[in-house]
C-alpha cells in the first residue's frame, strides 16, 4: 500500500535518457501496485498547447494511459513549465487534473498538495511574471499562435528563465517560511508536499504548536527522484539511470 509522487522531470529531447526512466517507472511493478500517482507540476521543460504534435507529448501519453488503464489513477498538477497543459491532453493521458493547493487525505492525513512556486514570495520579479502568463487572456493570446512561433517563444522564455536563475540569489528562490506556514493554516493540514525548488528534503516545525512537516520533491535532471507515501510515513528515494 503507497502513493507515489514525483514533479519538475522537465522531460525534453535533450535528455533522452530521462524520459527512458521516466517511461521504465510507469510500467514498473512499483508504479503499477500503486495506490495512485501524483504529478506536482514541471513534467516537462516546456509545454506549448495540447495540440502539439511532437513526438514527446504522445509518449507521455501512451506511457501515462497505460498506467491509468491498469487501475493506478494518475493525478496531475500543472508546474511553471507546463501551465498551458489542459482538458484535451490530460484525457489523452488519463490525467485526473488537480488545482493547485488541493488537500488530499493520505491514509487518514490531510497533505496539501502545490508545484511549490507560489510559495517562493521572495522572488518578487517571478510572481509578478506568474500573475501575468496565468490570466486567460494571456494564455489565449499565447495559444493563438502557430506552433512553430510558440516554440521559439518557448526557447526564448527558458533562456530567460536560466538568465534569472543565474541572476537571482539562491535565498529568494527557495519557499518562504510565513508562505508555508500561511498555507498550511488556510488548508487546515500539517504536512504538505510540493516541488519546484530542486531540493529534495523533509523539513519539521513548529506550526502553532503541532509538529508540522514539508516535504520537498527531488528533480530527474540527473536521475529520477520519488516520494513513497505509505500509512506508516514517507521516504525520498533516488532512481538510477540503468
Amino acid at each position: 500500500m503507497a502513493t507515489l509522487f514525483i514533479s519538475d522531470l522537465h522531460l525534453d529531447n535533450g535528455r533522452p535518457q530521462i524520459t527512458h526512466l521516466f517511461e521504465q517507472f510507469l510500467a514498473s511493478d512499483e508504479a503499477r501496485s500503486a495506490d495512485a500517482l501524483y504529478i506536482l507540476g514541471d513534467l516537462v521543460e516546456a509545454w506549448i498547447g495540447d495540440d502539439d504534435d511532437a513526438e514527446l507529448p504522445t509518449r507521455i501519453a501512451s506511457a501515462t494511459k497505460a498506467l491509468r488503464d491498469s487501475g493506478v489513477p494518475v493525478y496531475f498538477m500543472v508546474g511553471n513549465r507546463d501551465f498551458l497543459l489542459g482538458e484535451d491532453f490530460a484525457k489523452c493521458a488519463g490525467f485526473t487534473l488537480l488545482e493547485d493547493g488541493t488537500v488530499h487525505e493520505l491514509y487518514g492525513r490531510p497533505t496539501l498538495l502545490m508545484h511549490g512556486d507560489m510559495l517562493c514570495t521572495d522572488d518578487i520579479a517571478y510572481q509578478t511574471m506568474r500573475k501575468q502568463v496565468r490570466t486567460p487572456a494571456w494564455k489565449a493570446q499565447i495559444l493563438a499562435m502557430s506552433l512553430d512561433a510558440r516554440r521559439a517563444f518557448a526557447a526564448k522564455a527558458r533562456e530567460d528563465s536560466r538568465a534569472h536563475t543565474g541572476s537571482a540569489m539562491e535565498t529568494i528562490m527557495d519557499v518562504n517560511a510565513g508562505a508555508v506556514a500561511d498555507a498550511m493554516r488556510k488548508a487546515s493540514v500539517t504536512r504538505l508536499i510540493h516541488g519546484h525548488t530542486h531540493r529534495p528534503a523533509t523539513h519539521h516545525f513548529d506550526l502553532d504548536g503541532q509538529t508540522a512537516e514539508r516535504i520537498v520533491l527531488g528533480d530527474w535532471y540527473e536521475h529520477g527522484s520519488v516520494l513513497r507515501v505509505t500509512p506508516e510515513g514517507a521516504e525520498l528515494r533516488g532512481l538510477s539511470l540503468s
